[in-house]
């Protein structure tokens, strides 16, 4: 696929700034938390929380891929083998202070088990981790890079489904939060038609996991949004978020932003330097 004829250019750029599909949220949340993770290299520690969801993504992922045409079937029980190693051997170092790595593990097992017997049947995937090496936007100067979960199959078109854990994955309805998540999705989109030279125009879908401690809490659901890649690409005119990311990046403002929700030592690493909050 080229780049999107929609996005006004707006400069030339020899050099281009990649962007992993699952920041560009955080590059508007706090630009300057984002330069210090992603263009700076000062990550902290993994917390115990990501791990838990690395877990599960290991699990489902092994058990999904099992269930594509010709590949070789493998049980959630079996699979439940890839959420324990997550667990007890992370390739990287993990802050466990906001929970055990036994207690992480129950409750990475306990999802693991509920997508592969309530999800996993009612979804017809074509794809599991597909990746995207990266998709060029020269005339923006960036280029987009990420991994899809999944791609399905809806009737006669493609989609894309994200699964996401987290203790607000999951509203009181039953219905995966999906709004946070539509710039995520719309990177996902274009890096999917990208690497599958097919169009992926089937709603994107949220598969939420609620991360609670009680197997009440351990909420499972879903949810979609449509056409969001409109978001990135604009529409009447207006600029999408790629351009305004672009100008954003091209100006070096990474302001910080110490309202929002992020800003602590726990997850930006400047927090302890950074000049913009109090």
């Amino acid at each position: 696929m080229n780049a999107p004829t929609t996005v006004t250019p707006i400069a030339s750029a020899v050099n281009l700034i990649f962007i992993r599909a699952s920041s560009l949220a955080e590059l508007f949340d706090c630009p300057a938390r984002w330069e210090a993770k992603h263009l700076l290299g000062m990550n902290g520690r993994r917390s115990g929380r990501a791990q838990l969801g690395t877990a599960v993504h290991a699990g489902t992922a092994l058990f999904d891929a099992g269930r594509l045409p010709g590949g070789t079937p493998v049980s959630a029980m079996d699979a439940a083998d890839a959420v324990v190693k997550e667990i007890n051997h992370p390739e990287e170092e993990v802050d466990w202070d906001d929970q055990s790595p036994r207690e992480a593990e129950r409750i990475a097992l306990a999802l693991h088990t509920k997508y592969c017997n309530e999800i996993a049947p009612h979804q017809d995937y074509v794809g599991v981790e597909v990746r995207c090496e990266k998709l060029e936007l020269p005339e923006l100067g960036i280029a987009l890079t990420g991994t899809n979960d999944r791609i399905r199959r809806v009737g006669t078109r493609l989609g894309i489904t994200d699964l996401k854990t987290g203790g607000r994955a999951v509203a009181a309805n039953g219905k995966a939060e999906v709004k946070k998540h539509a710039l995520q999705l719309g990177v996902y989109e274009l890096l999917a038609d990208h690497a599958m030279g097919i169009p992926i125009n089937a709603p994107a879908q949220i598969v939420g996991m609620n991360t609670g401690k009680t197997p009440a809490s351990q909420r499972i659901g879903t949810g979609e949004v449509k056409n969001a890649r409109q978001l990135l690409l604009g529409q009447d005119g207006e600029p999408g978020f790629l351009e305004n990311a672009s100008r954003l990046l091209k100006s070096g403002n990474f302001f910080g932003n110490p309202s929002s929700y992020l800003c602590s030592a726990k997850y930006c690493p400047r927090h302890a330097t950074c000049t913009f909050r109090p």
